[in-house]
C-alpha cells in the first residue's frame, strides 16, 4: 500500500486518530486532516509510538475554501475516510434552530464538502469513500434530535451517491459504530445544556442509559481495524456495523414497518 493515499477527517482523538495510525502501519500514506493541527499532539505520539508517520494537514469541514486547499495539494487520492463529526445533545423546544444548523453543518455539509472535493482524484485512482455515519443514522434516538437528522441525512444522501459514483469506478460505504469510548460523548455538549424545563425529568433518565451503554463500548481501535479492512477490501460493502451490539440495535429498525419497536426500545430510554 505504499502508493496509496488515503485522507482521513477529524484525526486529533478517537476513530479519526486510531484510524489513521492503522492504516499508517497498513502501509498506506496518510493524510491525516483536523481543524486546528495544533491539536495533533496526541496523534503524532500515537504514530512514534506505532513507529510510523502521518501527514498532517489543517482541514475544516464546514469550510470549503480550507477543504479545495486541502484538496488541491494532492496529487493523488485512492481513498477517503469521512470520520470527523461532533455529537449533541438536546430537544427541539429547548434550543435554537440556528444550534440544530450548526449541527448539521459539521455532519452532514462537512461530509458533502469533503466528498465533493475529492471525488474528481478518486475517480482517477477508481477509489472508495468510507463515511463514518451512526447506529444513530439508522434508529431515532431521545435528545439526539439533530445529531440523528444529520446521520440520517449522511445516510440516504450516500446510499443515492453509491450506484451514481459506481459508474465511474468509485465505491461507496457507510460504516455503522454504535457507543464508542471516546471523547465523542464529552464533547456532544452535556456539560452546557440549557434548562430542560419539563423535560429535565427524561433527560436524567437519558443520561443514565447513555452512561450505562458506553461503560461497556467499543474501543477506537476496534473501529479503525474494520475502516481499515474496508481500505483493502476488493469489493467492499455498502453498509457496515462494527459490533454485534450495533447490528442487533439497527436490525430492530430493518425489522420494524410500522415503528412500533423503536418507538416502545427509545421510549424506555427516557421513562
Amino acid at each position: 500500500m505504499s502508493n496509496k493515499t488515503v485522507l482521513i477527517t477529524g484525526t486529533s482523538s478517537g476513530i479519526g486518530l486510531a484510524t489513521a495510525v492503522a492504516a499508517a502501519r497498513s502501509g498506506w500514506h496518510v493524510v491525516a486532516t483536523m481543524r486546528d493541527t495544533r491539536k495533533s499532539g496526541s496523534l503524532e505520539a500515537a504514530a512514534e509510538d506505532a513507529g510510523v508517520s502521518v501527514d498532517v494537514h489543517s482541514l475544516d469541514v464546514t469550510d470549503p475554501v480550507s477543504v479545495e486547499a486541502c484538496l488541491a495539494g494532492l496529487g493523488q487520492l485512492d481513498a477517503l475516510v469521512n470520520n470527523a463529526g461532533a455529537g449533541h445533545v438536546g430537544t427541539l423546544e429547548q434550543e435554537s434552530v440556528e444550534d440544530v444548523r450548526a449541527v448539521m453543518e459539521v455532519n452532514f455539509f462537512g461530509v458533502l464538502h469533503v466528498t465533493r472535493a475529492a471525488l474528481p482524484l478518486l475517480r482517477e485512482s477508481k477509489g472508495r469513500v468510507l463515511t463514518v455515519t451512526s447506529v444513530g443514522g439508522v434508529v431515532g434516538q431521545p435528545f439526539n434530535e439533530a445529531y440523528c437528522a444529520a446521520k440520517f441525512a449522511v445516510e440516504g444522501f450516500m446510499e443515492s451517491l453509491a450506484p451514481v459514483a459506481a459508474t465511474t469506478g468509485v465505491s461507496v460505504s457507510v460504516i455503522e459504530p454504535g457507543a464508542v469510548a471516546s471523547e465523542f460523548v464529552s464533547n456532544a455538549g452535556l456539560g452546557n445544556m440549557p434548562d430542560m424545563g419539563p423535560y429535565a425529568p427524561a433527560l436524567f433518565a437519558y443520561l443514565e442509559r447513555t452512561r450505562n451503554a458506553f461503560a461497556n463500548a467499543q474501543t477506537p481501535m476496534d473501529v479503525a481495524q474494520t475502516l481499515v479492512d474496508l481500505l483493502a477490501a476488493e469489493q467492499p460493502a455498502f453498509r457496515v456495523l462494527t459490533s454485534e451490539s450495533a447490528c442487533a440495535f439497527a436490525g430492530t429498525k430493518v425489522k420494524d414497518l410500522d415503528g412500533s419497536a423503536v418507538q416502545k426500545l427509545t421510549r424506555a430510554w427516557v421513562s
